[in-house]
């Protein structure tokens, strides 16, 4: 840093906004009203004193005066008065281009934005480590919940297995309502839409893509791999039915849509899908909006991280701590702790990921029917631990939990199951975890 500009007296920082959106502003909101705050955790002033934003029409009621707003987030980047650039703006370009820019300059960034990470993460890392400075990222996962900070230095020390969550609010909200009220998917949706949880278009919560996305930052962090969302098996909560939700309920379980990022002899394994956690499970007892991260590790054993994980102000307060800790740094000359380089790892496909497994489906009542399919099973090593029937007239539904199996070997079996002219339908396929890990 040279000796003009923002650090010439050492007790300022001055920070370029890139986004003045929900959280942007949020971040404006709390860098002028904790001011004397901040100073003293950081040991500098912190003054936010350019905002790029699309709009400069828009009003942005924020502790920002008019002429320090722009439409060139470029030129944010490049003024040599901003010494660390905070970006909020979402989306991977122009974001990916202005993070890069301002990293080879020497700024540190702070983020928040998950799909970039998730998608460019390493070539960004690896740009921060060059030019010997932070980048930040704590709001990328988790919103308010510290998450990245506790993996990345408190946990530095342990080997962690996995880690398994509840990331995204929408979808939880939505599962929430469908458990307690007994609501269908479509209802519920409806409902977090009308209370802002759920965008318009509620594609990337409700098919798992935030979730996803989210994941594959975890996985990162958690086992030092490149990991990035195409690695991410995917799933959402489309086909989730009230039936599915009633048949957990009985079993002792509760439906949530879970993010899984797992060390596996030497591999990573990262994945989303709804999956039914049993009752007593900490995750189980996760409602509304909240989110929760389940770390386990070798030293530690099971810790769990909860709180609201969306909305302008939760992660607005991780943007400004990591803001605090880059000011820190910055004038102290000094770096905050960094993820290391990440290593390539083999990512395990799906098809070799273990799981316990709820199979449902309706088949003939007549003898020798149970036996049947359980030869089914057993010819494809899928082994049952549990079965429950119901009677349906001329019918009966046969339900199963099965111990750890591949999915390659659970998709065989469902197959073989699939062509026997005894079963009718196979009504329900998820996964279970808790039981028998």
């Amino acid at each position: 840093m040279s000796e003009n500009g923002a650090m010439a007296d050492r007790t300022t920082v001055k920070v370029g906004l890139l986004g003045c959106g929900n959280v942007g502003a949020s971040v404006a909101r709390l860098v002028a009203e904790h001011d004397d705050l901040l100073a003293a955790r950081a040991g500098v002033r912190i003054e936010i004193v350019r905002v790029a934003v699309r709009d400069l029409a828009r009003d942005r009621d924020v502790p920002v005066s008019a002429e320090r707003f722009t439409d060139d987030a470029e030129s944010v980047v490049a003024d040599p008065e901003v010494a660390v650039v905070v970006e909020v703006m979402g989306g991977i370009e122009p974001a990916r281009s202005l993070v890069t820019s301002a990293l080879k300059a020497g700024k540190p960034v702070v983020t928040g934005n998950k799909e970039l990470l998730a998608s460019r993460g390493v070539e960004l890392f690896d740009a921060a480590a060059e030019a010997g400075v932070d980048l930040l990222f704590e709001a990328s996962v988790g919103g308010g919940i510290p998450l990245i900070r506790p993996l990345r230095e408190s946990l530095a020390g342990d080997r962690i297995r996995r880690v398994m969550g509840i990331v995204n609010g929408t979808t939880n909200y939505i599962l929430t309502r469908m458990t307690e009220e007994g609501a269908s998917f479509a209802a519920a949706l409806a409902e977090a839409q009308a209370l802002g949880y759920a965008e318009p278009d509620p594609t990337a919560d409700v098919e798992g893509l935030d979730a996803a996305a989210k994941a594959a930052i975890i996985a990162s962090i958690a086992f030092g791999a490149q990991v990035t969302v195409d690695d991410v098996h995917c799933e959402g909560i489309t086909g989730i039915t009230t039936d599915d939700i009633a048949s957990a309920r009985d079993l002792g379980y509760v439906v949530k849509l879970l993010a899984i990022a797992e060390g596996v002899d030497g591999e990573v394994a990262a994945r989303v899908h709804p999956a039914m956690v049993p009752a007593h499970h900490p995750l189980a007892s996760v409602r509304e909006s909240f989110n929760a991260l389940f770390i386990e590790g070798d030293a530690v054993g099971e810790l769990m991280l909860y709180g609201r994980g969306a909305g302008g102000l939760p992660s607005a307060s991780a943007v400004v701590g990591d803001l605090v800790d880059a000011a820190k740094n910055l004038a102290s000359g000094g770096r905050g702790a960094t993820i290391g380089r990440l290593e390539r790892k083999r990512i395990r496909p799906i098809d070799d990921v273990e799981s316990q497994f709820y199979v449902s489906m309706d088949v003939a009542d007549r003898p020798g029917v149970l036996a049947r399919i359980s030869g089914a099973f057993g010819d494809h090593e899928v082994s049952i631990l549990s079965m429950h029937q119901h009677g349906l007239g001329d019918e009966a539904r046969l339900s199963f939990v099965t111990h750890r199996a591949r999915e390659a070997d659970l998709r065989a079996t469902l197959r073989a199951v699939d062509d026997l002219e005894v079963v009718k339908t196979i009504s329900s396929v998820l996964r279970v975890t808790g039981d028998d890990e």
